[in-house]
């Protein structure tokens, strides 16, 4: 079977080529802090960009940068017993030239975080998790070409099931597949067509009937998605042993098959250089609209329902055009974008009879108030821009937190004058009583207390500005005000926050499939949003279609930071999360291009 012994397969090249690195180890991980540490100081050092996964189980790594840095890295990572028999993927490629595509890929920073997850191979919290020990059988690239080219050698001589039909498994997206796969005569080839890799068990629970029995040979783009679904597969017990996966992936097979052997097509890659093809890569995509030969995902074209990429080619591509992969038509979501030139316009038309309008009884909940305690009615009123600009696409209705907020002012501070300078705090009036407007919070500090009163008091100490930090305490109370609200005023089809109302928000995606029947919600709008230390933020991925604006490094918003709204982001699985970064202060952008993004997010819900 396959070889596991570490490698590293690149010819000498100039030390300022730039590579890609792409490897994964699953093993138990007893110090993920001292192994976070590593990954932080060596990426850092090394100039190394892109994403770090770690979790109790083991790593995943997608990293580009300088070749020899790379090789650097690679040395001190094997330096570790941990990662003793790590198949190292590293290849030489151009430096990442389209910013949009590398920002997309996670190209143009750094991202190491802790999961629970390496890949999540299902977002139902009640689904437990494979054993990772019990995954397929590897096979070297070369066994597995010598399978495919006699389609009907026994891969197990002593299985009762070793007369079985032999299939081709593909563990990929169907954006991926689109462009390249597995063909071999006489061999069945099924293609799951899924839209993201946690709809594989559903898939595969459907289609047990068609695998049982069978020898069942999988493969994916670097390996470690077949280690899961695998596992998923020989966990239905008798019937389901002989389950084998490309070891290394579709990468270490084109490497040991440049022309590309039964694999036809392009690999789809995670990172700037988008595919990866064979020194005869044939084109087996088409386009979307006019069914030409094509297969480039540059242009990033998506679904404008499910965000899902889609091949459009160069004469259909229009700018704003709208279009529908093949599985959200599939479901009657059928628009088509034709060219409309009215006054040097172009204007798109849908097969649907409306296009823009929710119906009558859904909405759009936006969660408010944010930790300075601002209230429904004075935020209605701060977003009156957006709602308008809105209003033929969503129904904003607005809701006060549960947690009333004391009245607190700080006093005015002077300068004394004498053999010393010193400060001192005045005791002024307090503002008027008549100013004691009710203000709100969703998550209030571990020492607060209802007083009710309408009272000003004096502040205990000065003004913190990182005060949102510590207020932590609240959500259990929140979140049943909240099953009250959706009970009454529902159904919601989403849910906006705002600042701390953001923070709200998500710590509800994160228990989005817990509450389903009591809180269905469709996505979450995060703006200037920030995350909590709290144990919700800590499991996997939050697989929850999400919207985030905030102020980007040189913006004006001096209430929450670029990177704390970038730290909450990161926390929502990349696949189905949207960033916006805008140049304003604390408020979310009403004006192009900031909502035309919007619009786009929301109309992938209508």
């Amino acid at each position: 079977m396959a070889n596991t012994t570490p490698q590293v397969q690149i010819q000498a090249q100039d030390e300022d080529q730039y590579g890609v690195l792409l490897y994964y180890k699953y093993t138990e991980i007893t110090d993920l802090n001292s192994l976070q540490a590593f990954y932080e100081s060596n990426c850092n050092s090394l100039g190394l960009l892109g994403r770090v996964r770690l979790s109790p189980h083991g790593v995943n790594v997608t990293v580009g940068g300088k070749l020899s840095s790379l090789e650097k890295h690679i040395a001190a990572v094997s330096s570790n017993n941990l990662f003793e028999g790590t198949d190292f993927k590293l290849a030489t490629c151009d430096h990442p030239l389209d910013d949009k595509v590398a920002k997309e890929c996670g190209f143009t920073s750094l991202s190491i975080r802790v999961v629970k997850e390496l890949v999540t191979l299902s977002s139902d919290p009640l689904l437990k998790s494979p054993e990772i020990s019990n995954a397929g059988i590897h096979l070297s690239a070369a066994e597995f070409h010598s399978t495919l080219q006699s389609a009907g050698p026994l891969l197990e001589k002593d299985s009762p099931t070793c007369n079985e039909g032999l299939v081709l498994l593909d563990a990929r997206n169907l954006y991926e597949t689109r462009i390249g796969k597995f063909h071999a005569p006489n061999v069945e080839t099924l293609d799951p067509g899924i839209r993201q890799y946690s709809d594989l068990p559903s898939w595969i629970d459907d289609q047990s009937e068609q695998l049982k029995g069978k020898r069942i040979l999988m493969y994916c783009t670097g390996g470690i998605r077949c280690e899961m679904a695998s596992a998923y597969i020989r966990s239905k017990g008798a019937g389901f042993e002989n389950v084998f996966q490309l070891y290394g992936g579709i990468q270490r097979y084109l490497e040991q098959f440049p022309d590309g052997g039964f694999f036809k097509g392009k690999n789809f890659v995670f990172d700037h250089r988008i595919s990866v093809g064979s020194s005869e890569a044939n084109i087996v995509g088409t386009c979307l609209l006019c069914g030409s030969s094509f297969d480039d995902y540059s242009s990033r074209c998506r679904c404008a329902y499910c965000r899902m990429l889609v091949l459009v080619c160069d004469s259909c591509r229009m700018e704003d055009a709208i279009y529908v992969c093949e599985l959200c038509q599939k479901h009657g979501k059928v628009v088509q974008s034709v060219p409309s030139l009215e006054n040097g316009k172009t204007q798109v038309s849908s097969s649907q009879e409306e296009h823009k309008t929710v119906p009558s009884d859904t909405k759009l909940s936006p969660q408010l108030p944010w930790s300075h305690g601002k209230n429904a009615s004075s935020f209605k009123g701060r977003t009156a821009s957006l709602a308008k600009k809105l209003k033929n696409i969503v129904e904003l209705v607005f809701v006060d937190a549960p947690h009333e907020l004391p009245f607190i002012y700080q006093p005015c501070v002077t300068e004394s004058h004498g053999d010393c300078a010193s400060s001192s705090l005045q005791q002024t009036n307090p503002p008027p009583s008549e100013n004691c407007k009710k203000k709100f919070a969703w998550l209030v500090a571990p020492d607060f207390n209802v007083s009710g009163e309408v009272d000003w008091k004096i502040a205990n100490g000065s003004f913190d500005p990182l005060q949102y930090l510590q207020q932590t305490d609240g959500f259990d109370v929140s979140l049943a005000y909240l099953k009250s609200v959706f009970s009454k005023k529902g159904p919601f089809d989403g849910i906006l926050g705002f600042s701390q109302g953001a923070a709200m928000a998500a710590l509800v995606s994160a228990q989005q499939e817990r509450l389903k029947g009591e809180m269905d919600f469709r996505f979450v709008i995060l703006c200037s949003g920030f995350a909590l230390k709290l144990a919700e933020f800590e499991s996997q991925a939050i697989n929850c279609p999400s919207l985030h604006i905030f102020g980007s490094d040189h913006g004006k918003d001096r209430q929450i930071a670029n990177q704390a709204s970038r730290d909450l982001a990161s926390l929502f699985d990349d696949g189905c999360s949207v960033i916006i970064e805008h140049d304003s202060g604390h408020i979310i952008p009403s004006r192009p291009p900031y909502i035309d993004e919007i619009k786009s997010f929301l109309q992938r819900f209508l």
